[in-house]
């Protein structure tokens, strides 16, 4: 049964490689994989654009020069086509021309080959976490709101003060209302790649411990559950 709780709270985030070089594709591949992302793959161009018309992704990785096409030619498919996947250019090619009609056309990030693994998981990390905030300017549930690009809060209409990182954890437990939020999902979120120098999860505590008095202080309907061996869960009272 808990096993089945964790398949069912986290998310496991649809990643498209799309890259012409057989050694490379594969590398990025194992990698990624092994770093739980569900791994699609591409080699040419036709391959790669029945793959972003037919399916959405997490975040697309996406090679310029490529059998039959160039990259930026399904940049520009994906923006006609008001599709909302992250992608990052990943590229032998340095031409600052590149990197602007990349970003011009939609691209969250762009990455020059040679590249560490290590750092394209932690751009693919941010572009996804960048683009589900975008995808949620305000929140709500019961009398609690907040205005995400404000980063304000709210109970009742009334305005209440949280701390940066209180603030941020309660965003990532609204966004997950009434599911199980693992404490090393939690801080991962927040604290993003820093976390690995972290001993424990005790700062969460804390942290929580803090939010859960501000809320019931000022009369919020809802409420941070403690799952234990699990993490917590927001839900209504």
């Amino acid at each position: 049964m808990r096993a089945l709780l964790l398949i069912i709270t986290k998310k496991i985030n649809e990643i498209l490689v799309i890259e012409d070089e057989p050694e490379m594709l594969e590398l990025i591949k194992q990698f990624l994989e092994d770093e739980n992302y569900n791994i699609e793959t591409a080699n040419n161009f036709n391959s790669g654009l029945d793959k972003i018309v037919s399916y959405d992704y997490d975040c697309i990785l996406l090679d310029i020069m490529l059998p039959g096409g160039n990259g930026l030619e399904l940049l520009q498919e994906l923006k006609n086509l008001n599709k909302a996947d992250s992608v990052i250019i990943i590229s032998a090619k340095n031409s600052l021309d590149d990197k602007i009609k990349g970003l011009d056309l939609g691209a969250d990030d762009y990455l020059t080959k040679p590249f560490h693994l290590a750092e394209l998981n932690a751009r693919i990390k941010s572009v996804i976490r960048r683009n589900k905030m975008d995808g949620h300017k305000l929140l709500e549930l019961e009398n609690l709101k907040i205005d995400i690009e404000e980063r304000l809060v709210f109970i009742d209409n009334q305005s209440v003060i949280f701390n940066r990182k209180e603030l941020d954890i309660l965003v990532f437990l609204m966004m997950n209302k009434n599911r199980i939020t693992r404490k090393s999902a939690i801080a991962e979120n927040i604290w993003g790649d820093y976390i690995d120098q972290a001993d424990d999860f005790d700062f969460i505590y804390s942290q929580i411990k803090n939010l859960r008095k501000k809320l019931r202080i000022n009369g919020a309907k809802v409420e941070i559950s403690a799952v234990y061996g699990m993490g917590y869960k927001l839900t209504s009272k």
